[in-house]
């Protein structure tokens, strides 16, 4: 039974309270409600408290209530200290499905922006995204947004991404990054910008002044926008002197969008440097990117409303993170007969019980 393997997982994670005197409520206990408050849309820990109380005849099938359901400031204290490695540990196991081999991987940063308190800065938490399946492989906490290329190869010693294709935005397309993808037998595509103007200069102006026949295109029309996205390939870098300075590097690629929207049209064109050597693989990579944005992090600040949270002490805010980053994989492939948002379905959720045991696969 999938709750009571989440029973087993969660037991493994070390209870940060004293040990001694008398514990009302086990440990398990506090984390499996929280855990199922926030997929029914808890978003602070009254939320947690009331959901419990409203649902203490379903959890008792699963879980020890003879102290009743924890209050809210249990459920504070116990959110300050845990430990946000081992929650994720255990709960990303739990998810399963973690087979990463020709999936799209995708590394990028979040800063918490409700997390700041006198006593630290906000978290940035760079976090590794599976695109197909939509789970978290796992993240790395920095001091601000500016530290994430130092994260990033920590990040990729923690997570397997073998077989992988790794997508990482400008701002990680660092020669020592590229090295620790191709270590851990993964390849990248690794957006260039203005951090390294001349390698992105000599690939625009290639092509800029080149015919390159390795090419895919795509067409999307949307509430009244089309675009068009072109995409190109080219292997054949020998003259790029920069090639020794990035291992594995075997082609650079361009992507041209052209978007018409009420009459007007905008082009803009995007480089890239890349291990692969397929135009499709390419492409899909490079539109798999994105993903992070619109279904993870987008996710989290309009769905969760994490931004607007107001747990700020200690470990809590990345416990909070880590749990809805479980939460939302579920949500989005609970199978439930007919397409509903992510939101619709915490709602009902929280309405319906038998709804959340279909969102928990019980």
């Amino acid at each position: 039974m999938k709750m009571q393997e989440l029973i087993e997982q969660v037991e493994k994670i070390e209870d940060p309270r004293r040990q001694y005197g008398y514990l009302q409520h086990k440990l398990v206990t506090i984390v499996v409600i929280a855990f199922c408050a926030i997929i029914c849309g808890a978003e602070d820990y009254e939320d947690i408290e009331d959901f419990g109380n409203i649902r203490k005849e379903w959890l008792s099938k699963f879980l020890e209530l003879k102290n009743g359901i924890p209050d809210k400031d249990t459920f504070r204290r116990v959110f300050e200290r845990l430990n946000p490695s081992e929650v994720a540990g255990c709960l990303y196991g739990w998810i399963g499905n973690r087979e990463v081999s020709g999936k799209t991987v995708n590394l990028d940063g979040k800063t918490i922006c409700g997390s700041e308190n006198p006593d630290h800065k906000a978290y940035h938490v760079v976090s590794a995204w599976v695109s197909e399946n939509q789970i978290t492989l796992g993240e790395i906490v920095v001091d601000e947004k500016s530290n994430e290329i130092t994260a990033i190869p920590k990040l990729l010693d923690l997570v397997d991404v073998e077989g992988a294709t790794v997508t990482i935005d400008a701002m990680g397309t660092q020669t020592k990054i590229a090295e620790k993808i191709i270590e851990k037998k993964a390849d990248y595509n690794l957006a260039l910008k203005g951090n390294h103007s001349e390698l992105h200069d000599d690939v625009r102006f290639y092509f800029e002044n080149q015919t390159v026949n390795t090419k895919i295109t795509t067409r999307d029309k949307d509430h009244g926008r089309i675009e068009k996205r072109e995409y190109f390939l080219e292997t054949d870098i020998d003259w790029l002197w920069q090639k020794e300075d990035w291992k594995g590097l075997s082609a650079i690629g361009a992507v041209r969008s052209t978007v018409i929207r009420k009459g007007e049209e905008r082009v803009e064109t995007r480089y890239f440097i890349t291990s692969l050597t397929d135009v499709k693989r390419f492409a899909d990579s490079v539109r798999k990117h994105w993903s992070i944005e619109n279904q993870l992090l987008w996710q989290l600040d309009v769905t969760f409303g994490e931004d607007r949270a107001k747990a700020r002490k200690d470990n809590a805010p990345l416990n909070w993170n880590v749990m809805r980053k479980t939460a939302l994989p579920l949500l989005r492939n609970a199978d439930v007969g007919k397409k509903q948002s992510v939101k619709r379905k915490m709602f009902m959720a929280a309405l319906d019980v038998s709804f959340l045991e279909k969102i928990l696969n019980l």
